[in-house]
């Protein structure tokens, strides 16, 4: 039986279904390809968006392919009680590269990450754990794996953690867990700025690239080797060996000067070397090499793959796949996974809030994006911090904005929108009655290049009567506006990052969104939905904050009670003025004697003008207390804490920067 044919036969041993985080990348993407050539039960977990080129090129089956925030535990959750995996690949990492440079993603990906897919693995199930060989750091001459470790990163100092937390699991809850300490490994995916593929794709045209210190080493392993390496571990784990950490190398110290030798010897490359003329990397070492005689007896696994052998199969990879047609330009413009900001307004919403946050990251799991989702408490009586506290604790995609008190709900919005970095923003009521089911709707408008999407309420669930008045007010305003305002349509909306921008530069203090959405213009559209009854508790609007609501929108976006009282003054002076005339001239001719006359009459008149005075005057006042309002230039809103994941910021001082740190993003 051959190489194949027997790794073949491992794969279709595995207990499944398989589930393969960090499937986009370069390890990842090729143990999903190999795994799903034999079986159809592998799912790749995705969420690093730069990378998913890879899986857009593998042609994958979209079923296949579940977007997963490791970040996230209700993430985990859903997709594990979608999937029900039996075997679990966790190559999911950040900051191996380094242009990967934010510190604090760093130790929650490899770290946070890892506990969060422990938390959700149970003893049936086999967790294999990408770790690395940065883990030993300085001591990195063929350490055994019961050598200290001497992490010289915080890249390395996260994957120790990481090992030391499969082995705690393993041991306290009896999961079974392996950790695969991965030497240099190369092949087909890894990225065409990385040593390997340059080399290659250099040397099939004779050449060479720029080169580092010739006496810089490597433990070269060939992915399909690694692949197996992988393989091995889910069959062979079990109780005496759980928990433990294995190296994933060939044992072979390879210098840059033999790498070079070996490629030029297997290329027929003529030119010689220029050692130096690329700079050496902080993580260089001179003696970087393994000692994988533990996997050979524990796992049976050895590297097989020689490097001249490796460097020939990763050149006819480069030819099949049109290296330099297709991967490298899906390299270099990879297809970006949007991020959606729903913000979400909340006043004694406590109860409703956690079915909201599972709805929302169902809905963006279903929808393969990415999430950051704003909750706004509006100094709500109620104990939302509590629940939004725990909210956040377990999920930093979660921020959590408390005011000084209720400023109401567009101001609520408005400070979302300030803190937001998402590509576009989902404005929502915190008490269900804007489902996040429709979503996706207002995102396939999005992607057909609509810049605010908004929902338009076809039904009520409520009384006949109250959902009547709705629909006349909406028709009212819509033809007293002095814009096209859309009928039926709330602040329940998806509104692109550009056009948040201008919302948010608006320096009006009082806002009413929803106008304003209409105001600033930008290709807009409706998406049909009926909006259900609250779920939990009573609503907090009435008759009188709806006249109020009523009278915000009208007196905002329209001159109509103005011009109406122009034109009342007009046709009122017009009668009068006949009135007089018919007046004299009845009492001069006395053609009428029953014209009428006395106390009664002058009161009646002077009752009725002075009504229509007073009209007028409160339709001016409304206009005037509206400039009043806007000149004193108080904020719309004041924050005193804001929280995002496990990080608080209650100053002023640090609220303002993170502030400033968002909008430059």
């Amino acid at each position: 039986m051959n190489q194949i044919t027997t790794k073949a036969a491992h794969i279709a041993e595995l207990n499944g279904p398989i589930v393969v985080f960090g499937a986009s990348g370069f390890i990842g993407a090729n143990l999903f390809e190999q795994l799903f050539a034999v079986r159809k039960d592998v799912f790749a977990l995705t969420h690093d968006a730069t990378k998913a080129w890879r899986l857009k090129l593998l042609d994958v089956p979209a079923e296949n392919i579940i977007h997963c925030d490791i970040l996230s535990d209700a993430s985990i959750k859903d997709v594990f009680s979608k999937l029900k995996p039996r075997t679990i690949f966790n190559l999911a990492a950040y900051g191996a590269y380094s242009k990967q440079k934010n510190v604090s993603l760093t130790y929650e990906t490899n770290v946070i990450g890892t506990v969060n897919i422990l938390e959700n693995c149970t003893e049936n199930m086999v967790y294999i754990h990408a770790g690395s060989s940065s883990e030993y750091g300085f001591n990195c001459t063929a350490p055994k794996e019961t050598d200290p470790v001497e992490p010289n990163s915080h890249y390395a100092v996260s994957k120790v953690s990481a090992a030391y937390t499969l082995e705690y699991y393993a041991r306290q809850f009896g999961l079974n867990t392996l950790n695969l300490r991965l030497y240099a490994i190369y092949g087909g995916w890894e990225e065409p700025d990385r040593l390997i593929p340059r080399l290659v794709e250099e040397a099939r045209q004779h050449k060479l690239p720029p080169l580092v210190s010739p006496d810089i080493s490597r433990d070269f392993v060939y992915v399909d080797d690694c692949v197996d390496a992988f393989v091995q571990a889910a069959l062979r784990v079990n109780a005496d060996i759980r928990g433990r950490s294995y190296n994933i190398g060939t044992g072979v110290k390879t210098t840059m000067r033999e790498l070079v030798d070996v490629a030029r010897q297997t290329f027929g490359v003529a030119q010689e070397p220029v050692w130096g003329s690329m700079g050496n990397r902080a993580w260089d070492l001179a003696d970087w090499y393994g000692d994988p005689a533990a996997a050979e007896a524990d796992l049976g696994w050895k590297a097989v793959t020689p490097l001249s052998e490796g460097l020939r199969r990763t050149a006819d990879w480069q030819v099949s796949h049109q290296y330099a047609e297709r991967v490298i330009p899906a390299f270099q413009t990879p297809t970006l996974n949007p991020v959606i900001s729903p913000i979400i307004a909340c006043y004694k919403d406590a109860q409703a809030i956690p079915y909201m946050y599972e709805r929302l990251v169902k809905t963006f799991n279903e929808m393969k994006v990415r999430y950051e989702i704003i909750f706004v408490n509006d100094n709500s009586p109620d104990n939302t911090d509590e629940v939004l506290n725990e909210i956040c604790a377990k999920d930093p995609n979660v921020i959590a904005i408390k005011h000084s008190r209720n400023f109401g709900s567009q101001s609520a919005f408005l400070s979302g929108m300030e803190i937001a970095t998402g590509d576009a923003v989902v404005l929502m009521d915190g008490d269900l009655q804007d489902p996040p089911e429709i979503i996706p709707k207002f995102y396939e408008k999005w992607q057909e290049g609509y810049d605010v999407t908004y929902g338009v309420r076809v039904q009520r669930e409520m009384a006949p009567h109250v959902h009547f008045f709705y629909k006349q007010f909406y028709r009212l305003f819509r033809k007293t506006a002095y814009i096209n305002i859309p009928v039926d349509a709330g602040d329940f909306s998806m509104i692109d990052r550009k056009v948040v921008r201008e919302l948010v530069n608006l320096p009006e203090t009082e806002q009413f969104l929803r106008g304003l959405r209409a105001w600033v213009g930008f290709r807009q559209t409706g998406v049909d939905y009926v909006r259900p009854e609250r779920m939990f508790g009573v609503s907090t609007n009435n008759w009188t904050k709806n006249i109020w609501w009523a009278k915000k929108a009208i007196f905002s976006f329209s001159f109509a009670p103005l011009e109406l009282m122009t034109y009342v003054g007009f046709i009122l002076t017009g009668l009068s003025m006949l009135g007089i005339l018919w007046q004299v001239v009845s009492r001069l001719f006395n053609f009428d004697p029953n014209t009428p006359y006395g106390i009664s009459t002058v009161i009646v008149l002077v009752m009725f003008f002075g009504g229509i005075n007073l009209l007028g005057i409160s339709f001016v006042g409304e206009y005037v207390s509206k400039i009043f309002e806007e000149t004193k230039k108080r904020p719309k809103f004041i924050r005193t804490m804001v929280r995002k994941g496990r990080q608080t910021y209650s100053t002023a001082a640090e609220i303002d920067t993170l502030v400033q740190q968002r909008k430059s993003k």
